[in-house]
């Protein structure tokens, strides 16, 4: 399994749109970067967030996810209360190639504030926008800027094809558009 660089990116973008919309240079002046790097790609926030709230003093079951534990946000500064979390998606829609895997780290400008995101892998033949967590751990309000960068997808393709891609388990959050919040199987019969 190789980590793939920025031509293998490039390439799998334009002609399987792997990721759409593609910025093939790293936007860095002014805004936290996105767009290809030598061996990633800085994903970028959208204008969409869910923002966690105690207000009706619910329990978060991951089984029984309640709506009311979260708050719709749209624009293009999100402010994470102190201590909490929040939900966001990418602004790139991702088609994953049947044979690579995808890591996700946040971004160092970031985790130096103590935002940390946290986003699980893309898994092969995942297709869809991908759902980023958000934790600020400061004592302290934080910033979120939408459409600027927030984290870095990693692609590793492996030696040999898998033999039960995502889309073939028919996966849960496949082809999800905007924020998902946690399901389980039997919820979505």
């Amino acid at each position: 399994m190789g980590l793939k660089p920025d031509s293998w990116i490039r390439d799998k973008a334009q002609k399987e749109d792997m990721i759409s919309p593609f910025c093939e240079d790293l936007k860095c002046e002014g805004v936290v970067s996105y767009g290809l790097s030598s061996y990633g790609y800085d994903i970028r926030v959208s204008d969409e967030f869910k923002i966690f709230t105690n207000v009706n003093s619910t329990v978060i079951d991951p089984k029984d996810f309640d709506d009311n534990n979260v708050v719709d946000f749209k624009g293009d500064i999100c402010i994470v209360p102190p201590n909490s979390f929040a939900l966001a998606r990418t602004v790139e829609y991702f088609k994953m190639p049947s044979d690579t895997l995808a890591i996700c780290l946040g971004k160092s400008t970031y985790a130096r504030c103590g935002i940390i995101v946290n986003v699980t892998p893309f898994e092969p033949g995942f297709e869809g926008h991908i759902t980023i967590e958000i934790s600020n751990t400061t004592p302290l309000p934080a910033k979120i800027y939408a459409k600027e960068g927030i984290a870095q997808v990693l692609f590793l393709q492996g030696d040999e094809a898998c033999e039960t891609t995502y889309a073939d388990r028919k996966g849960k959050y496949q082809k999800q558009e905007g924020i998902t919040l946690p399901k389980i199987m039997s919820q979505l019969k």
